[in-house]
């Protein structure tokens, strides 16, 4: 096995540009694409990405700009995907580099809208990438963070520990402490859960909630996501780690939460449309809660607040009114 491999990032926004700072630390050269040229012309001539993390200087010698998604590809032996889940399939149709003998890891937190599947389920059954080759980035660790320099915590999680090793040691620096696991699906879906739950918790601190409710809230929201991940993909998993709860403490409560951001936003009377439009960022959360309440329909789990968010924000129903209704079925 290749234990310096070539590595790719693949997005432009605040998590890409994390991701690329962390790989830069301990690499000679990466591959970047993004889509946005004017973006790649600035960072060739001011050094940092002038829509996201822009205190974030680059050493440009370090850093192999495009906007084709096949010239990245080409030139990396592991992929990082980082972009948001809603635009992953038209990114990925782009593609005319073959995806064989590629490793794919995903720092997505989301599902794939057009066949619901988390992206390491989605790259398995539409690109036929072996499990092997796959792998999950999650926290507990904001971009904006990683651009302080603040010490974070990552989980690096792939069927073959080998692959998920190469990955720690890559990501890892001064400020950034990498471990690996085993659990690929239940870290991705743990990943996708949080931001659900951070939902809740922005609506809630927008309708008028309090922290002795939060506290509340994030207890059950813990023991929700463990029956969710539990009925899709049953093993052994310590539910209190840092890749569950820790991923889910941090984004309900952190003030760089976009998803406990735009849940504060509805909770306040904005309408789902406006809060979107105001944030020039994704809430992955929003398309998760139906991907999520969809999949939940099969599984069976007993999950009252993912069922709330979802009444909230695709039934349109009243969130004082929802709410009220979650308190009761809380303990």
């Amino acid at each position: 096995m290749n234990q310096n491999p070539k590595f790719a990032v693949i997005g432009g926004g605040s998590w890409a540009t994390a991701i690329a700072k962390m790989l830069c630390v301990n690499q000679k050269q990466i591959s970047w694409y993004m889509r946005n040229e004017a973006a790649i012309e600035h960072i060739k001539k001011f050094k940092h990405n002038p829509n996201y993390l822009s205190s974030v200087e680059f050493d440009l010698s370090k850093l192999n700009l495009t906007n084709n998604i096949n010239e990245a590809v080409a030139n990396a032996d592991y992929l990082i995907f980082a972009i948001p889940s809603a635009f992953l399939s038209a990114e990925l149709e782009k593609l005319t580099v073959s995806l064989e003998n590629k490793v794919i890891f995903s720092a997505i937190k989301g599902i794939v809208p057009e066949t619901s599947l988390i992206v390491g389920e989605h790259f398995h059954k539409i690109y036929s990438i072996p499990f092997d080759n796959i792998g999950v980035i999650t926290g507990p660790c904001h971009a904006e963070e990683v651009a302080l320099e603040r010490l974070s915590y990552l989980t690096i999680a792939c069927g073959d520990a080998d692959k998920a090793t190469i990955v720690a040691k890559c990501l890892s620096g001064n400020y950034i402490k990498a471990k690996i696991s085993d659990d690929i699906i239940g870290t991705e879906y743990a990943a996708m859960l949080k931001n659900i739950y951070a939902i809740a918790a922005g609506m809630a601190h927008g309708l008028g909630y309090g922290d002795n409710f939060q506290s509340v809230l994030m207890s059950n929201g813990i023991r929700e996501m463990k029956k969710f991940i539990r009925k899709v993909h049953k093993m052994k998993r310590n539910i209190n780690n840092s890749a569950y709860l820790g991923d889910l403490l941090v984004t309900g409560y952190s003030v760089f939460s976009r998803n406990r951001m735009f849940g504060n936003m509805i909770g306040k009377g904005y309408t789902v449309k406006s809060a979107m439009m105001e944030m020039s960022m994704v809430a992955e959360g929003y398309y998760a809660t139906k991907s999520a309440w969809q999949l939940n329909q099969d599984y069976g789990a007993k999950t009252p607040i993912i069922d709330a968010v979802y009444e909230i924000l695709y039934e349109g129903k009243e969130a004082k009114r929802v709410f009220k209704k979650l308190t009761e079925k809380l303990d």
